[in-house]
This record gives structure tokens, sequence and C-alpha cells, in this order.
């Protein structure tokens, strides 16, 4: 079954036009959710609109309401909302070009994939605006309507085609200031800084996210299945996700240790490995050896002792 389309229309560059077709990049129904059993009789529950002292109510019987105090509303007819919507607009205009690292990450909101629509001539113009921004190391920016409602979204090259990515609104953005007031305010040790950089080093390698999976997902499903087949639940290997917790001055001061051990231990090797060498360097060159035994004048010694 083919993936059915978020939304269709055209980017727009200038005079070039693109015809295009937008996928969700990501999967929610691979996620497991679950209904409301009654536990019974088997069946799902239901939810019935109810109004305190009155019971029940019908669909036509409810509006919209804004809160502007506790337990006070504006109201609002559908058609009044439905009339602020914007209409139905088919092209996303790329109006400016930004830096990728201009954006910050928590701007970025949901992404989908561009594709071209069937068309020879959409199919060239689409690999043109893909080479563009590749080498430019641009994005394009430009406004979508879906659902009468307007995003910001950024355009940029992914893999052999494109990608879209809207972006919340500044507004939507929470202040950081205000979750970072417990960071302290000091310098680091600088020595302790450099032992964590080696530490972070040493565990750099290329990101690969089918590294990481979900435990918690992994058992839900054997738990799902063992049910559906009627038997004991089996143990699921989790797949470790990160080391201990421990204190970060603690780790580095025993991983300094254990550097400077291991620093130490070369030069015993070290010096080991020259030992043999050197014995077997005197049997090799018995000239040496003649050279040192006239220096060992031991009995000589003892005899002016004795005398």
């Amino acid at each position: 079954m083919a993936a059915r389309a978020y939304w269709s229309g055209q980017i727009r560059l200038a005079l070039v036009s693109i015809p295009v077709q937008l996928f969700s990049a990501t999967k929610t129904a691979a996620r497991i959710s679950f209904n409301q059993i009654h536990k019974e009789t088997g069946k799902r529950i239901r939810y019935d609109k109810v109004v305190p002292g009155v019971g029940s109510v019908e669909p036509d019987e409810i509006i919209k309401g804004y809160e502007i105090e506790k337990g006070k509303y504006v109201l609002f007819e559908d058609d009044e909302i439905e009339n602020l919507k914007m209409e139905a607009k088919r092209t996303i205009d790329l109006v400016q070009f930004v830096d990728e690292d201009e954006i910050d990450p928590v701007y970025f909101d949901k992404p989908l994939y561009v594709a071209p629509d069937d068309d020879d001539v959409a199919g060239e113009a689409y690999v043109v605006i893909r080479d563009a921004l590749k080498k430019t190391k641009k994005v394009g920016l430009g406004q979508m309507v879906v659902r009468g409602k307007a995003s910001v979204v950024a355009l940029k090259p992914y893999g052999k085609g494109l990608i879209i990515e809207t972006l919340r609104y500044a507004d939507e953005i929470a202040k950081a200031d205000q979750f970072y007031d417990g960071v302290p305010n000091l310098v680091p040790d600088e020595e302790l800084t450099g032992m964590a950089e080696d530490l972070i080093k040493r565990k750099a390698k290329p990101f690969d996210p089918k590294a990481f999976t979900d435990p918690y997902d992994a058992k839900l499903r054997e738990l799902i299945q063992a049910k559906i087949d009627e038997r004991p639940l089996e143990e699921v290997d989790e797949p470790e996700v990160g080391a201990q917790v421990i204190n970060l001055m603690d780790a580095l001061k025993r991983s300094m240790e254990s550097a400077g051990a291991s620093d130490k231990k070369p030069k015993k090797a070290a010096a080991k490995a020259a030992e043999p060498d050197e014995e077997k360097s005197e049997k090799a060159t018995p000239k040496r050896a003649k050279a040192k035994a006239p220096a060992e004048k031991k009995p000589a010694a003892k005899s002016r002792k004795a005398a």
C-alpha cells in the first residue's frame, strides 16, 4: 500500500516551481497504544460527554470556549473559528536562505520527506535545487498552510533527496534561563576538564540509530505475544543503554590514577626488555667480557682486609 501524502503542491523559488508531495518521516504506528476495556465483559469503554448536574449532552450542543479566568469562558461558534483559518495554499515560497547552524535545534518540530511529482521536468528542477542547496550549504525558509494553519518550514538536502522540517514559532519556545539557574558559575579544574575531554574522545564513534532500542517496548511486545500464545513471559535481554551513574569527579580522578599507572608500566617493561638484550650482547661480544674480567678484584680486597 502506497504511503498517503501529508501535503501536495509546489515549492517555488522565484520563477521556478517544483511540483512535490510531502510524506511524514516518522511512524506513530510503531508505538504500542492501549484501549481501556471493561474487565468483566471484555468490551471497550466509550466516553460520554457530560455536564455536571445536567448529564449527557449531544454533539450539536457543544461549542468551543476559551478560559479567561477560573470557571469563566469566552464562547465561540464553530463558524467563527473556521472563518479565521487560512485559505488552503498549495505553494511553499522560499523567501530566505540561511546557514543550517543558524537555526537553533529547539525550533525543529516535524520532519517531512519531499518527493518530486511523477514528472520529468519536476524531477530535473528538484535535483537542481537539491544540489544548489548542498553546494551553498544553505537551508531554504518558507511557509506552508495545512488544515488552515500556517507553519514556517525549512527545506534542506537529505541523502538522495530533500527534506522539510516544520519549525516552531518563537513564542512557542520557553526561555532556557529559568531552567539553568542552578548551574554553578565557576571555572572547572583544567586537569579534570582535560580528562573529561579524553574520555569523550575515547567514546566517540559515528552515530548509528539502530544501536539504540527501547527495552520497555521490547518487553511490552513480548508480553503481548505471550498473552496471544497463552504461554509464560520469556525474559528479553535489555540492551546496554549506558553505564551506572557515578560521581563525575571521583570517576575522573580514578581514571587519571589508572592512566598514571598505565604510563609507568611501559617504562618497567622497557627496562626488563633491555636486560636480556644486554646479556645477549655480552655473550655475543667476548671482547667486552674480557675487558670486564680484570676489573673484578674481589680476592685482592679480601687479602687486604685480612692483613
